[in-house]
């Protein structure tokens, strides 16, 4: 069981949308946690926008998807747009998920459906609270927190630092943030537009002046993301978006008014570790990369995904340090496959070699016809395609599960999936009883209308799958990969 000797199970420090879903899946899963974030107030900017299929089956599984869903413009399609010519338009409908879609939803919006749903389960956010420091001492973490100049301390079991590309608790870990920063400096505009462009296709636009990227909020209001000669004024003007819309996008969009701009930089970088004993970084304090492809908040989510039910087996005493150093384990070789494919589109979209802009133009149009690389853009974009198979709890390539049975907030929370084929032999039946007795707490077995044993973890990815005739081998398996991760 949890810690009683703690003030509680797990500190989130950073409420945005990495850190307010972690603590909706410590409220689902009936864990003691405190969210605390130094700011007033919500975001109130756009900022990240695209939520991708496999969030959205992560958001299904967690139980919050139906207000997204609510609030999303769904985008279908993607094209690559230069010099006023299409180069391609992709379908991006995955047929293997419910969710065939990417679903446009800023990130304001995104921070208020959480922390809505935060209130229903009975949670808020601990506001103008500041992590100052933190100190392990064996099962536990004592923390040191700032809230409006007044310091208090608490105890946790563990903390998770959501706190963004600054994160303090990176900084306090001495974390290393290798990588580095693009040369260009990049503005973001977030404007109403005319109607001329489907309000369902995102376009990327390539071009000698540098890459500018389109994302649909609803049929009047886009993103602009783009990169810039000189920073001028604190903000991107209106008279500058629309030049830059000139230069680089499709002739029919026309920028109206704007409500809201940005200048930034970026960066790609990456932590070595996302643990050091009970403290764990998460999203921007862990990762950052190039905003083409919308990849940021996703990954960030993904990241507490994969870790929250590993602390949940772990407080009630039924994971070890396996199963929690699995969470860097499985979660890095995404994370660079991530930056470098970001990384990858970015220097594809703003060569400046002009040879190099001739071939990629028409490149672009013969291969993005071809059947293998719509599926491969779609999967990696997607996020469908992600899997755990270097992971140390895992034997198999570690590929999503989803199915209806998973989904509603009720489907799967913390424990194990045993599926087990139509089989009529005694031996398998009576093998698959005393698995779930030798494992009460943390599996349910389930019927499986294909033949064979599936082991299907508590984050919907497959751990074990076999579709021999041994199956009260393949149990016994099961039973093996289950010991190594338990207490």
């Amino acid at each position: 069981m949890p810690n009683i000797a703690t003030d509680t199970d797990v500190l989130i420090v950073g409420a945005g949308p990495v850190g307010l879903f972690l603590a909706n899946e410590c409220a689902r899963r009936g864990l003691r946690w405190r969210l605390v974030e130094a700011r007033a107030t919500q975001s109130e900017h756009s900022k990240a926008l695209a939520i991708f299929p496999r969030t959205l089956e992560i958001f299904d599984m967690a139980g919050v998807v139906a207000p997204f869903l609510k609030a999303a413009n769904r985008v279908t399609q993607v094209a690559v747009v230069t010099h006023g010519r299409r180069l391609a338009r992709m379908q991006f409908t995955p047929e293997e998920s419910p969710y065939s879609f990417i679903a446009m939803v800023p990130q304001d919006v995104t921070e208020k459906l959480l922390v809505e749903e935060l209130l229903r389960k009975g949670g808020a956010v601990e506001y103008e609270t500041a992590f100052v420091s933190a100190v392990q001492r064996g099962d536990s973490v004592t923390v040191t927190l700032d809230h409006q100049g007044q310091l208090k301390e608490l105890t946790t079991a563990f903390v998770v630092g959501c706190d963004g590309a600054r994160s303090a608790v990176r900084h306090l870990l001495d974390l290393p943030f290798a990588g580095g920063e693009y040369a260009d400096s990049f503005m973001l505009a977030d404007i109403e537009t005319n109607d001329a462009l489907p309000a369902d296709e995102m376009q990327l636009c390539p071009s000698e002046f540098g890459p500018a990227a389109i994302f649909p909020m609803s049929a009047t209001r886009r993103r602009l993301v783009a990169t810039i000669d000189h920073v001028e004024g604190d903000a991107p003007s209106l008279e500058l978006t629309r030049q830059i819309l000139k230069q680089r996008c499709p002739a029919e969009i026309e920028a109206r008014s704007m409500n809201w701009s940005s200048y930034f930089r970026i960066h790609h970088r990456h932590v070595a570790r996302l643990r050091v004993g009970r403290i764990f970084v998460a999203g921007d304090a862990a990762h950052i990369h190039s905003p083409f492809g919308g990849q940021g908040m996703n990954t960030g989510l993904h990241d507490v995904w994969n870790l929250v039910w590993k602390l949940d087996l772990f407080l009630h005493g039924h994971g070890n340090e396996v199963l929690l150093e699995s969470y860097a384990a499985e979660r890095i070789p995404v994370i660079k496959n991530v930056i470098e494919t970001t990384d990858h589109l970015t220097k594809v979209m703003s060569t400046p070699n002009k040879f190099a802009q001739t071939l990629r133009d028409v490149v672009i149009p013969m291969v993005s016809r071809l059947a293998p690389f719509q599926h491969a853009f779609v999967q990696r974009l997607s996020e469908l395609g992600i899997a755990y198979p270097e992971s140390p709890v895992i034997e198999g390539p570690g590929k999503r599960y989803f199915d209806n049975s998973l989904r509603g907030g009720k489907g799967i929370s913390s424990r194990f999936l045993v599926l087990v084929g139509n089989n009529k032999e005694s031996s398998i039946k009576e093998a698959a009883q005393q698995l779930g007795g030798s494992f009460n707490d943390i599996i349910e077995l389930r019927p499986a209308a294909s033949e064979g044993i599936t082991l299907v973890r508590p984050d919907g990815y497959i751990a074990y799958s076999a579709h021999g005739h041994d199956n009260v081998k393949a149990l016994g398996s099961v039973r093996s990969l289950l010991e190594r991760q338990t207490a």
